[in-house]
């Protein structure tokens, strides 16, 4: 006889339980950390449904191997994209049991010649799907169109590139977290208060990313110009000398009085609070992106005033459940996800980092 019954998928149990699809996925396949909680709502409702798992069968049975690639920028340790690759490595380990093979590929995200090289030398690959983190936009449309010519499906994460036929898309609204860095600030200072705009050199292009942050956070500026207009002081650091860019703040704040906050829109917000410390420059609010450690360290000192952070580890593991839904499964999924804009200061942040999914 024909089972007629409905067919439970992942996400109708995430749904039943008020948890993630990647909790669920955690508790079936007994991978990974899962909260006591957690654990027992999922575990609540598999004793409901009488559920029993049929993806792995039914992925392993094809006996096709699927290779994706992901392309982002190479890190330090402790660095923003460390995150958006232990969430690949998590990604490798749930999806093998479903033939999928996750390959990386690295680029220097401060020069542009790196990442056509890289994702050249990818195009010579065989592969069924590229995640890819965007960060020169022309040169990354160069790369879409070969893809395409390929006929290889792509995901982007950290930002996106609009009406470029991707598959998915993990990350925050770029642009409205710019507004709400420049809101935060906006209304932090007095009328009379100027504020620092540190931008950090890149070879030959612009970041895709830091670009829609800094066009949000003027927007909102030019906006707010009827009640208070702030002065933009515009500062260029360097990512490979700090002694320069010490230089650089000291020559700033010597020519300049009343400064009362500053931003920068890429992860590495430590930079200006370290040189802040050195010069012995006090009560400037601070705004910048990522948990870093080093950020977390100057917003638990106070140095720090805000850090906005969007959850890297999830969108890099999202995206490849994503693609498996589409190449494996043949299952639904959202186009565009956009990250919760997670704002953190010192008197939150303990509870962030140590909350359990």
């Amino acid at each position: 006889m024909k089972d007629t019954s409905p067919k439970i998928r992942i996400k109708d149990i995430a749904t039943l339980a008020g948890v993630s699809e990647g909790t669920v996925d955690r508790v079936l396949h007994k991978r990974g950390d899962v909260s006591q909680k957690s654990l027992d709502a999922v575990n609540k409702i598999l004793e409901e449904i009488n559920y029993t798992p049929n993806l792995i069968a039914r992925s392993l049975a094809s006996k096709k191997q699927y290779k994706f690639v992901c392309l982002f920028p190479q890190f330090q340790h402790g660095e923003y994209w460390q995150s958006v690759d232990n969430g690949f490595d998590i990604a490798a380990q749930e999806f093998i049991h479903h033939n999928v093979h996750i390959e990386k590929r690295f680029f220097d995200q401060f020069d542009v010649e790196s990442f056509i090289q890289v994702s050249r030398s990818i195009c010579e690959e065989n592969m069924d799907a590229v995640i890819m983190a965007p960060i020169f936009k022309d040169e990354c449309l160069v790369f879409i169109k070969q893809l395409r010519e390929l006929n290889i499906p792509f995901s982007f994460i950290d930002s996106m590139i609009e009406d470029s036929d991707f598959v998915t898309y993990y990350g925050q609204n770029s642009f409205q977290s710019g507004s709400i860095a420049a809101k935060l600030l906006f209304n932090s200072i007095a009328p009379n208060e100027k504020m620092l705009v540190i931008r950090t050199q890149r070879k030959g292009a612009v970041s895709n990313q830091t670009l829609n942050r800094y066009n949000g956070f003027n927007q909102y500026l030019n906006d707010k110009k009827s009640t208070k207009v702030i002065e933009l002081i515009h500062v260029e650091f360097k990512d490979d000398d700090e002694n320069s860019n010490l230089e650089v703040l000291r020559e700033v704040f010597k020519n300049h009085q009343n400064i009362g906050a500053a931003i920068t829109f890429n992860s590495k917000v430590y930079r200006l609070a370290m040189h802040l410390e050195t010069l012995k420059i006090k009560n400037v609010k601070l705004i910048g992106y990522d948990l870093l450690e080093q950020n977390v360290a100057y917003l638990k000192q106070d140095v720090i005033s805000y850090l906005i952070a969007q959850r890297p580890d999830k969108q890099a593991y999202y995206t490849v459940n994503d693609l498996c839904k589409k190449l494996i499964f043949k299952q639904e999924f959202q186009n565009i996800n956009f990250m919760p804009i997670d704002l953190l200061i010192k008197e939150n942040i303990e509870y962030y980092l140590g909350f359990k999914e």
